[in-house]
């Protein structure tokens, strides 16, 4: 079985002073912070602002050596793609390539909006961008259930990319609460399961959930099997309020 790697998703947010950080921190140390609790973290920053190589650098520069970053695909990639989207996968590729070359990269996380449903086309684009940001680490998020299924698994499997699964709430159209592990990646991502707000809430307000003790037990013998296939990178998104760290901390507990 490999190791449990257990983080959150981003980490400078405001409103985790008091909740995990000191009030008095300066920002500009939450990350080296954050690194003494946390074995990686999710960069989220890079799906709004393209990542630049001395950016990462120096986020690498302000964390132990065996510290790891997982980084999420520019929506010039995944949400928003134009016709130039190969030189947006070429600049992302090359910064994100900087964390790989030293072997501080976990994964690259290509999250693709619900509306990319499974059609030829958005195949054949799927297709060609893991072949762009090749030979990095990958793992692709699906927000579409239309997604599910062995063909699909199979190929990104042969492409060794790793599929991301999710924590989610109850709502059709959602892919389902599964354990598979594709491209010898392992990756779950907790998001809350706030089903009100869901289709129609913020980035904070469609995460804005606590799970209880008793839901992450629960989750337990998934994680423990997906484990089976060497380390398991497991994010929580639900970021509001610090719910993310003390779930975190929880699970970690019960582990």
């Amino acid at each position: 079985m490999g190791d449990i790697l257990i983080a959150t998703s981003g980490y400078s947010y405001d409103d985790w002073r008091g909740a995990f950080y000191p009030p008095e921190l300066p920002k500009d140390e939450f990350l080296r912070y954050y690194a003494l609790f946390f074995p990686f973290v999710e960069l989220n920053f890079s799906y709004y602002a393209m990542p630049r190589t001395t950016s990462l650098a120096a986020m690498a520069a302000r964390t132990p050596s065996s510290f790891r970053f997982s980084i999420k695909a520019h929506k010039s990639l995944t949400h928003e793609p134009g016709p130039l989207w190969r030189d947006d996968a070429a600049t992302f590729a090359r910064a994100a390539g900087a964390l790989a070359d030293t072997g501080r990269l976990a994964a690259v996380l290509v999250q693709l909006p619900y509306r990319f449903h499974h059609t030829p086309e958005n195949r054949s684009y799927l297709a060609a961008l893991l072949a762009a940001l090749a030979p990095l680490p990958l793992v692709v998020e699906f927000r579409n259930d239309e997604w599910r299924g062995e063909r699909v698994y199979d190929e990104l499997d042969r492409r060794g990319v790793g599929v991301a699964m999710v924590d989610r709430p109850e709502l059709p159209g959602l892919p389902p609460v599964d354990e598979r592990v594709t491209g010898g990646l392992a990756y779950l991502r907790f998001h809350g399961r706030n089903a009100d707000a869901w289709w129609n809430g913020d980035a904070t307000s469609r995460y804005d959930y606590c799970y209880s003790k008793e839901e992450l037990a629960a989750a337990l013998p998934r994680i423990r099997r997906m484990a089976r296939a060497g380390n398991l990178f497991v994010a929580f998104n639900n970021h509001a309020r610090g719910n993310a760290v003390r779930n975190a901390g929880e699970l970690k507990a019960l582990l």
